[in-house]
C-alpha cells in the first residue's frame, strides 16, 4: 500500500485499524510495521507512532538517482532477456497509455506506465533485482511527475526507444534509455519540487 501510493507519506499506520482491515492479530501487523522502518518505508515519531515515512528534498534527489540506476540495470538485462510474448506484453500496455494520452487522463496514464515498467522489471528475469526496484518506486512522488506539463507526451517517446533498444537486443542504449526515463535534471527537477506538497516532505 505504500509503494503503491495508497499510503501517504506522513499518514499514520495504526495497529489496531490495520489488524482489523486484514483481519489478522496485532503481533503480526506489529511484526510487519518493525520491517518497514528497518527498510525506512515507515519511521516512528514521538507523539504519532509510526508513519509512512516523509523524506527531505536532497533523500528524494538521491532516491531518483538509485531508482534511474536500478531502470537501467533492468532494462540492460531485458535486452538480453526478454522473450517475443514479453515484448509483445510491453507494446500492448504502451498501447494503452496512447490511449490513456490522447484522452488526457492522468491517473489511468500513470496506473498503466506502472504496469508498463512492472513488465519491464519482469523482463529482466532477476527477482531480486526486480523486488528492490518495485519497493524503490516513490509512488506518491512520481505520480507528481505524471502532471508536469508535456510529461505524458515525453514518456510515451521515452518507452518507444526502450522499447525498440530492447527488441534490437541493445543493452547500452536500453540501459542508458531507461535510465534517462527516470532521471530528473534541471528544469525538469525544479518544476517537479514544486509541485510536491509541503506534507510530503520533511
Amino acid at each position: 500500500m505504500i509503494v503503491e501510493g495508497d499510503l501517504t507519506p506522513g499518514e499514520r499506520l495504526d495497529e489496531t485499524v490495520l489488524a482489523k482491515r486484514f483481519s489478522v492479530s496485532r503481533t503480526p501487523v506489529r511484526e510487519a510495521l518493525k520491517a518497514l522502518v528497518a527498510t525506512g518505508l515507515a519511521e516512528v515519531k514521538p507523539r504519532q507512532g509510526t508513519t509512512v515515512s516523509t523524506l527531505s528534498i536532497p533523500t528524494l534527489i538521491e532516491m531518483f538517482e538509485l531508482m534511474s540506476a536500478l531502470e537501467g540495470l533492468c532494462a540492460r538485462l531485458a535486452a538480453r532477456r526478454a522473450t517475443g510474448e514479453e515484448t509483445h506484453a510491453m507494446h500492448a500496455v504502451h498501447a494503452r497509455l496512447i490511449e490513456a494520452y490522447e484522452r488526457n487522463d492522468p491517473e489511468a496514464f500513470y496506473a498503466i506506465n506502472a504496469e508498463f515498467h512492472d513488465l519491464l522489471y519482469a523482463a529482466a528475469h532477476t527477482h531480486f533485482l526486480a523486488s528492490q526496484t518495485i519497493a524503490l518506486r516513490l509512488a506518491p512522488y512520481r505520480r507528481k511527475v505524471t502532471y508536469l506539463p508535456d510529461r505524458m507526451r515525453d514518456t510515451l517517446k521515452e518507452h518507444a526507444t526502450i522499447l525498440a533498444a530492447i527488441e534490437d537486443g541493445n543493452s547500452e542504449r536500453a540501459q542508458q534509455a531507461a535510465s534517462e526515463h527516470v532521471r530528473l535534471l534541471g528544469d525538469h527537477l525544479s518544476d517537479f519540487i514544486s509541485t510536491i506538497p509541503p506534507e510530503l516532505l520533511t
